[in-house]
């Protein structure tokens, strides 16, 4: 018995996960532990084990007298957020410059051309943010760092909804294609500090504009 649970909790995890990532499950719905047994049909138990992981990875807040739900940071949890993720985000840049091979670049130039031509094609912000996605995984691969790629996934997956709140501002996507273009064009020129610079200056200006969603009524 014990060998299955496993296996059956871990795809609960996921699937709920997968949910709260593509905004299936919005930030601030209630999670209601007897319909999220219907849906996905497992037990009572199974489900409270995947919300306490979820809790842990800040995508799911237990709020007293009313249980679970799907997180929504507040406007200061939002700022230290993107504070951080700067930061992270910078170090992996060095990294990558450092370490990456020819090719590893190669494949960051043109995961910046794919996303310009999802961004081009599509208005829906899951395409594009999957898109944007692709060029974050080549320069975890190339920065080769597991202890950076856990903390930066960690803290892109709190800050999902913001993300496409600032993706989804009128002209943003084309400023995001400069901003990135202009940090793999320094990643192939091996200059890490311009590079982790540009990264640090693209995260504070989506930042900006997620916050300035977040304080209007």
């Amino acid at each position: 018995m014990g060998r299955v649970a496993a296996p059956l909790r871990e795809q609960v995890i996921s699937a709920l996960r997968q949910a709260i990532l593509s905004f299936e499950l919005k930030p601030g719905q209630r999670l209601v532990e007897r319909e999220l047994i219907e849906q996905l049909g497992v037990s009572r138990t199974t489900i409270r084990e995947a919300l306490r992981e979820l809790t842990s990875e800040g995508l799911v807040t237990v709020v007293p007298q009313r249980g679970a739900m799907v997180s929504a940071p507040s406007l200061e949890e939002a700022a230290d957020l993107y504070k951080v993720r700067a930061a992270l985000e910078s170090l992996v840049v060095e990294h990558f410059v450092e370490r990456a091979t020819d090719l590893e670049v190669d494949r960051l130039c043109r995961a910046v051309e794919d996303f310009a031509a999802v961004s081009a094609s599509t208005s829906d912000i899951r395409e594009i943010i999957a898109a944007k996605d692709r060029f974050y995984a080549v320069l975890i691969a190339g920065a080769r760092s597991a202890a950076l790629q856990q903390l930066l996934e960690s803290i892109q997956a709190r800050v999902q909804l913001l993300r496409a709140t600032s993706l989804s501002e009128a002209g943003r996507p084309l400023e995001v294609i400069q901003e990135l273009r202009a940090v793999a064009e320094a990643a192939a020129a091996r200059d890490a500090k311009r590079a982790a610079e540009l990264c640090a200056e693209h995260v504070r200006k989506a930042s900006a504009i997620a916050l300035k969603h977040l304080r209007e009524p």
